[in-house]
């Protein structure tokens, strides 16, 4: 009964946004490199999908639909010595750095942004129809659909891209500082 879905497969609709953003700036009790901060980069990737199903004479065909994905990063965590007081040249300078850190974590995402519709699609348009008996195991169907979509391998691919890509943009960020800005600050 199972091969009898198949006829119902359709081309999934894929809608790909990212999440709204927030940064947050703490100046952690402990002691940190007084001449760098830190970002902690929060990455989400969820999934909700949308089912078509169809009665058919002995159960029910689930099969994908929508998927409406949202990728990208929500939140930031951005670190500064506790030494450097709020404000001062030497704080907003470290602050500076580390939103350029944020600005290419962003671009990595705005980047790859066709690589990852491409992925989430390739995924969707994959997965099969799935058989089910009874009403009540078509929610497990639908976690068996998101669970198929989200371990694909071209979007574990693009996710892999995606970390690599941050590595490189982010040596990039810290390779190109002088430090010019937080010396000027020890100048005054």
């Amino acid at each position: 009964m199972a091969d009898d879905c198949l006829s119902y497969k359709l081309n999934p609709i894929v809608n790909l946004s990212v999440p709204e953003w927030s940064k947050s700036v703490v100046q952690p009790l402990q002691p940190m490199d007084l001449f760098h901060g830190d970002v902690i980069a929060t990455m989400v990737d969820n999934y909700d999908i949308t089912a078509d199903i169809t009665s058919i004479e002995d159960g029910f065909c689930v099969g994908l639909k929508v998927v409406d994905a949202v990728i990208g990063y929500s939140d930031f965590l951005v670190q500064i010595d506790i030494r450097h007081n709020i404000d001062s040249c030497e704080y907003n300078a470290i602050l500076s750095h580390e939103d350029e850190h944020i600005r290419a974590y962003l671009s990595v995402i705005d980047d790859n942004n066709k690589l990852l519709k491409d992925a989430v699609y390739s995924a969707a348009n994959s997965i099969t129809p799935i058989f089910v008996k009874k009403s009540e195991d078509i929610e497990d169907a639908l976690d068996k659909l998101n669970n198929k979509l989200q371990s694909h391998p071209d979007l574990i691919l693009a996710k892999q891209k995606i970390k690599a890509d941050e590595e490189i943009r982010n040596k990039r960020v810290d390779q190109n500082e002088n430090n010019s800005e937080l010396l000027k600050c020890y100048k005054k």
